[in-house]
């Protein structure tokens, strides 16, 4: 039996993203220096996880408000895309690679998480088919270069949750939450409109039909402000947004509910909005994508 570390090759660089560890640095420098810091230390962000030529500028919001002087473990909730996944699952992988440098899997973390029972095991083939995590690898990994041998990762990959799943990952992640050295990434972008997503919702009296979807999604993001479950699983039922990431989305309010039953101060505010493309007919598609932070009192 041999001992060799279990690697997540970083398999979309060269396609999502640059494989040119110089170039990235430098597009994510860019970005950042076009973002404030305005509700710093954040304790959970919601960024998108689209190719960084679309969604790039958009991400860099949210992760100017990380402090890497104060985070010790990134929490990266993805939703699954390509596997049937009812619970969440966790890697096989002991080390993620990034152009820019490694990042490593917090295995005492993984190992009292195996221990519930709650979680599946995904194969290394699933996590690196697998974009919604992996997107957020170089951006963690930039936004904690001053720290990068303190800190670690923790990678959950989130299935299709129904609304008491949600609740239970939740209520087991808020004593994560709680920890001001922890920090929750939630990976998702928001409305996917056009016929190739089967999801053409307008609302005329908005206008044109990239104003709808704006409107649409401000009012989800609305919600998602309230920090409340329930409310956002309604607007999900009603509108259908497709949210990619309204699982994981809906793992963190549960876990903010958690946390607020004891008394805990907890504000969520979105920093950005961006569309792919502005769609103007039948024909035109698009994906949103929204940027924002957590901070607790």
């Amino acid at each position: 039996m041999s001992n060799r570390t279990v690697c997540r090759e970083a398999s979309h660089a060269g396609s999502w993203y640059t494989a040119s560890g110089s170039q990235l640095n430098a597009q994510l420098e860019g970005w950042l220096s076009q973002a404030q810091s305005t509700i710093s230390p954040a304790r959970a962000i919601i960024a998108p996880h689209a190719g960084y030529t679309y969604c790039g500028a958009c991400a860099a919001h949210a992760y100017k408000q990380i402090d890497p002087s104060v985070t010790r473990r990134v929490f990266i909730l993805g939703p699954s895309h390509h596997v049937p996944l009812s619970r969440c699952a966790l890697s096989p992988a002991e080390v993620y690679r990034t152009p820019l440098y490694d990042l490593r899997v917090d295995q005492n973390v993984y190992a009292d998480l195996w221990k519930t029972g709650m979680f599946e095991r995904m194969s290394l083939q699933t996590d690196e088919d697998e974009h919604s995590i992996e997107m957020h690898l170089p951006y963690t990994a930039k936004a904690m270069e001053s720290h990068k041998d303190q800190f670690s990762i923790v990678p959950v990959l989130v299935g299709a949750l129904s609304e008491s799943k949600e609740q239970e990952y939740g209520k087991l992640l808020s004593r994560y939450l709680a920890d001001p050295s922890n920090l929750f990434i939630i990976s998702s972008d928001f409305c996917h409109w056009g016929q190739r997503f089967r999801y053409t919702y307008y609302d005329e009296a908005q206008g044109e039909i990239h104003r709808s979807i704006e409107h649409l999604d401000r009012m989800g993001m609305g919600i998602i402000e309230t920090l409340d479950p329930t409310s956002f699983t309604n607007y999900l039922k009603k509108y259908h947004n497709t949210i990619c990431g309204r699982h994981p989305i809906g793992v963190l309010l549960n876990a903010v509910s958690e946390l607020r039953k004891s008394g805990t101060e907890m504000n969520f505010s979105f920093l950005n909005y961006a569309q792919s493309s502005q769609c103007r007919n039948w024909q035109d598609s698009s994906v949103s994508y929204a940027a924002g932070a957590l901070i607790v009192h």
